[in-house]
């Protein structure tokens, strides 16, 4: 201790004392106040030393001092050596005199005070500032501001105090990195997840619209069972009508093995459809000369007037006749490269006709020669039928694979190499023969065998089936002033009577159309019309062969002609 803390020392009142700190943390320094009386002070002291030495020794005991102040554990105490000069106390920590003649020298000895928690005392009222400038701290040791324990709300306590130094952190930058990363990771996983049900909603829709516009189609085209569509009625309304049929007669010449196959294309222009009917060589028509022969026969010996003699017994309107011999049709199906059949039966191979063999099977693949083999094959008593129904898959084949438009259909005709009749030229066969291909892709084509008794005659189920329907055969717009198509039919199981019959009509000017017999005997007999025209065309047919006035009637005509007439048994030859 100097002499500065004596207190003793008459200038010692003078001394500037530690009363504070400013906001910034800097000591206060202020005027120490008077001292007590020197006898008076001595005798407080001398009681609290007293009292200071009895606490000290049961703290060095538990703090590890001996009774004679030194320490035992050097590591355990919180020592503090004070300088020799002058310096303010710390907060917490107070003075103690030592009396003359106690203790051991504060000068020489170091005193260890504990820092003990205590109640803080009140701040000390400011002193007035002094006139002369306070002494300025030593420079060898500074006190340093103490901490309130008050907190936020202790009046000491101030943010400016403080100086907050943003301090970089290494692993920071790694766990910001590691959160965008994961962060990205589930934003491109939710963002797939998304693009996935749009995509699979935008799958739904497509199908449902697609369905919709199927199930549309079908609807319209009245393809739906137990549905009409309105291009079904208005198909039918138009097979109702008055419809445009473009058809030509086709004869396949065998020229390997003789004989002929007839049949009629059919482009149906009004309700855009195509058909191939077959035409058996028995079917009866009519020579020039007005006497019956058989088709095939008719063919054979030139097919001189064959296309007239089919229009007048099925009442159509042929447009030309197409020779097509068995090499041609070889031509055909190879430039078409070849066709697709299901054969219903194998054809076995001929070396010396050089015909090879043609397997029996679903989706057989025939080149030109098996499809002439196939079209051409009958077997040993098969009905002609058969032999028809065969070529009308080879048909239908090639038709299929021709092309749709009208100029390379041309180029495909011009390239067989064949003369055409002057009535069918190639570019007229090439247009048609398009149009009925479209009409065999889209599925709209049909083949029919033309049923004939074995008479030579048409049955009932043909006229009104196939002749009617698909070859709109008709003999109600005949031209005024020309001669009835007149049929003829019997039903008296007389051919006597038949023949009388027809030889009254030829000698009456009238066109005889073989409407061959009947399923049974009636015994009236009956002449009927359909058009309200023919008539009186009809009651002259009555007087022509001695019947009267009631026998004529309106009525469906089992054969295709203007009137026919069915005899009875009452029918007697004049």
């Amino acid at each position: 201790m100097n002499d500065r803390q004596d207190p003793y020392d008459p200038y010692a009142a003078q001394e500037q004392q530690l009363i504070g700190y400013d906001p910034y943390g800097r000591p206060v320094y202020g005027q120490v106040p008077a001292q007590p009386a020197p006898g008076q002070q001595y005798d407080q002291q001398y009681d609290q030393q007293y009292d200071q030495q009895y606490d000290q020794q049961y703290e060095q005991q538990q703090y590890g001092y001996d009774p004679q102040g030194y320490a035992r554990q050097p590591q355990q105490a919180y020592y503090q050596q004070q300088p020799q000069q002058s310096a303010a106390p710390e907060y917490g920590q107070q003075e103690y005199p030592q009396a003359p003649g106690h203790g051991y020298d504060t000068q020489q000895t170091p005193q260890w005070i504990p820092q003990q928690a205590a109640p803080e005392p009140p701040a000390p009222a400011p002193a007035p500032a002094p006139a002369a400038e306070p002494e300025p701290p030593r420079p060898d040791r500074v006190p340093e501001p103490r901490r309130s324990e008050g907190g936020p709300s202790d009046p000491d306590y101030r943010t400016e105090q403080f100086a907050f130094i943003d301090q970089p952190d290494e692993d920071s930058e790694d766990v910001i990195d590691w959160l965008k990363f994961t962060e990205s990771r589930t934003e491109r996983r939710e963002e797939a997840r998304r693009r996935g049900r749009n995509r699979v909603v935008a799958l739904i829709v497509v199908l449902a619209l697609f369905v919709v516009a199927g199930v549309g189609y079908l609807w319209y085209a009245g393809k739906l069972p137990f549905l009409d569509g309105p291009g079904q009625k208005k198909g039918a309304a138009a097979a109702a009508g008055p419809q445009k049929r473009d058809m030509i007669v086709v004869h396949l010449h065998n020229t390997k093995k003789g004989g002929t196959t007839t049949a009629l294309l059919v482009d149906n222009v009004t309700t855009g459809k195509g058909a191939t009917v077959l035409l058996p060589n028995t079917l009866g028509v009519a020579k020039d000369d007005g006497t019956g022969t058989a088709l095939g026969k008719a063919v054979e010996e030139g097919g001189v007037g064959v296309k007239d003699s089919l229009d007048s017994v099925l009442g159509t309107h042929i447009g030309g006749t197409w020779r097509l011999d068995t090499p041609f049709l070889e031509n055909l199906v190879e430039l078409v490269g070849g066709i697709d059949t299901d054969t219903d039966v194998a054809v076995p191979a001929d070396d010396a006709a050089k015909i090879p063999a043609v397997g029996q099977g679903p989706k057989q693949h025939l080149s030109g020669a098996m499809a002439v083999a196939y079209a051409t094959y009958r077997g040993q008593g098969e009905p002609e039928a058969k032999q028809l129904d065969r070529l009308g898959k080879v048909l239908y084949g090639v038709l299929r694979k021709v092309p749709g438009d009208a100029k390379s259909a041309t180029v495909t005709v011009e390239s067989m190499g064949q003369i055409l009749d002057p009535s069918l030229n190639a570019q007229a066969l090439g247009a048609l023969l398009a149009r009925l291909g479209e009409h065999a892709k889209e599925g709209a084509y049909r083949t029919d065998v033309l049923a004939v008794k074995p008479d030579g005659t048409l049955t009932d189920d043909a006229n009104k089936n196939v002749v009617k329907e698909v070859l709109g055969g008709s003999f109600s717009a005949a031209q005024a002033g020309s001669a009835p198509r007149v049929g003829l039919k019997d039903a008296t199981g007389d051919e006597k009577t038949q023949v009388a019959a027809k030889a009254a009509l030829l000698n009456g000017g009238y066109t005889f159309v073989d409407g061959g017999k009947a399923d049974k005997t009636q015994p009236a007999t009956q002449i009927t019309y359909q058009d309200d025209a023919q008539r009186a065309k009809a009651v002259d047919v009555a007087k022509t062969l001695g019947l009267a006035e009631t026998a004529v009637k309106k009525g469906e005509n089992t054969v295709n002609a203007d009137i026919v007439v069915t005899l009875g048994k009452d029918y007697k030859p004049s």
